[in-house]
């Protein structure tokens, strides 16, 4: 006979196991910019879901704060793609100015950002009605764009100029420009938003910016300074930065704090964009040439596996996924 304790603990569980929220398997958006495509990855499985037309030159890619928006910068069509997540499918087309190089979103998920390349500008969208905050003058051939945890300021890098433009977020005001070393490509920010981490092509390196002050703290030289360093990401402890580097067909791994090159690891053909998974165990790296994807350990360094997605893949993002129980 089932006592009167056993009896509260099993509706208790029950009760649990119906409100559970179901686990969300997570799932790798791909740009590739030479198919027009965005491949959707299982990051379970390792096996291409689907592929979605998206539009023409496809390159930055980023995600809402809700994990249900996949936005993509396409170049060719001055719109930023809006793809469901969920759905795998394009529900909207934002005007965004001309030839669109990177994207990025706000924290509350409100606005789009893009570097607008040929321009030299950056633009500010609202994603409600599609209407153009802003858009304004920064450096040459600008490609890089990012927003601070805190949502307050976008940093844009200019490539030709070697110049880091710091914009007021919500209204495109100019609160500053960096030089950094040769041509700057990719920026990414620390979860505290004191830092921002910033990768120069040309000129082989890292910078590591205080932004707080608007100055840079340290430059990191990476390899032999030929290896061409592009897309950058984070761990979630902050203890490690991964930079892809494009000519050297490598991921170096750096030490953000005490600023110095750990270890790297050998990946396909022309990395660009890179991407970890939410509990940093796991590196994707968008092989550019090799029209793939690595899959590295981070703990072990070691890649274990390639996955094939369209033609010249750009970027990715870790997306959350269909829901599964």
């Amino acid at each position: 006979m089932i006592s009167r304790t056993q009896r509260s603990a099993a509706i208790v569980a029950i009760a649990a196991f119906a409100g559970a929220r179901p686990l969300a398997a997570q799932e790798l958006f791909v740009s590739n910019e030479g198919s027009n495509s965005v491949t959707v990855v299982s990051a379970a499985t390792l096996q291409p879901l689907a592929t979605i037309q998206v539009g023409k030159r496809p390159r930055g890619i980023a995600l809402s704060p809700d994990g249900r928006r996949v936005y993509v910068a396409l170049g060719l069509e001055d719109a930023v793609a809006v793809i469901d997540a969920a759905r795998r499918t394009v529900v909207d087309k934002l005007p965004a100015g001309p030839d669109p190089e990177q994207v990025a979103v706000s924290s509350d998920g409100s606005i789009v950002y893009v570097s607008n390349e040929s321009a030299a500008r950056a633009s500010g969208i609202r994603v409600a009605d599609r209407s153009q905050i802003f858009s304004v003058a920064v450096g040459t051939e600008p490609e890089g764009v990012g927003v601070s945890p805190g949502g307050q300021r976008l940093f844009v890098t200019g490539e030709s100029d070697s110049s880091v433009t710091i914009l007021d977020a919500r209204t495109g005001r100019l609160l500053g420009t960096l030089h950094v070393p040769a041509r700057p490509r990719f920026v990414t920010f620390d979860r505290t938003g004191d830092r921002a981490f910033v990768s120069s092509e040309n000129g082989g390196t890292l910078s590591i910016i205080d932004i707080h002050r608007d100055t840079v703290l340290e430059v990191v030289h990476i390899a032999d300074g030929t290896t061409k360093p592009t897309g950058v990401a984070l761990s979630p402890d902050g203890r490690r930065l991964y930079v892809a580097n494009g000519a050297g067909n490598r991921v170096t791994v750096i030490d953000p704090i005490a600023a110095r090159v750990l270890s790297s690891v050998e990946v396909g053909s022309r990395p660009w964009g890179v991407a970890l998974s939410a509990d940093g165990a796991t590196l994707y790296t968008a092989d550019g040439r090799s029209n793939q994807v690595s899959v590295i350990d981070t703990q072990s360094g070691r890649v274990r596996a390639t996955i094939p997605v369209g033609e010249r893949p750009y970027s990715l993002v870790v997306v959350p996924g269909r829901s599964v129980r």
